[in-house]
């Protein structure tokens, strides 16, 4: 099924802490391309928090280098990177993922190649299904701070069945510790 292939993400983690520079570059991940809200920080973090700057700065050291990809806007975007020591860096806003033009012209300013790059996200529908459609390596998170809207749920609702199958086939740790009821 067509929408399997691109809305199955290839490793889901309870936060973005969970995913380490080691890991990374054992997996020959240099570039991770992410995005910003309900992925490292809520929607109203004007800033990065505490443990989103450290992480940045673990990956940092380790030379892997984070560039955010989000669908926001400018200001919410470049507001979020401007804490970052590395503020200089290039970030995409009005991405219009799940197309993946925004994320393939990140990849080719920064000089990543698919197999050395990661997209890390919140979404199936928007998040997983550029990372996948670009042919990247692509990790989802539980959304910290899902919205209840109609919109919301009614998006959540389609994302459930692949999570389940995803949660079925790769059942690791206990994965009810955070945020995985979204999609119950």
């Amino acid at each position: 099924m067509i929408f399997e292939k691109f809305l199955t993400p290839d490793d889901m983690r309870d936060s973005f802490r969970d995913i380490t520079p080691e890991e990374l570059g054992a997996r020959g991940i240099r570039w991770v391309f992410s995005d910003i809200d309900n992925t490292l920080a809520t929607y109203d973090d004007p800033l990065p928090p505490g443990a989103v700057s450290d992480w940045l700065r673990r990956m940092e050291e380790a030379g892997i280098s984070v560039i955010f990809v989000s669908n926001n806007d400018r200001a919410r975007v470049e507001g979020f990177n401007s804490a970052r020591p590395d503020s200089a860096r290039p970030t995409y806003w009005k991405s219009a993922k799940p197309f993946t033009k925004s994320l393939r012209r990140a990849m080719r300013e920064a000089g990543a190649r698919r197999e050395e790059s990661m997209l890390l996200g919140d979404q199936l529908l928007t998040d997983a299904a550029a990372g996948k459609r670009a042919g990247l390596y692509t990790v989802i998170v539980p959304p910290i701070k899902d919205r209840t809207s109609l919109f919301w749920r009614v998006k959540r609702r389609i994302e459930r069945p692949y999570i389940k199958k995803y949660l079925r086939l790769n059942p690791g740790p206990d994965r009810k510790s955070r945020g995985w009821e979204v999609w119950k």
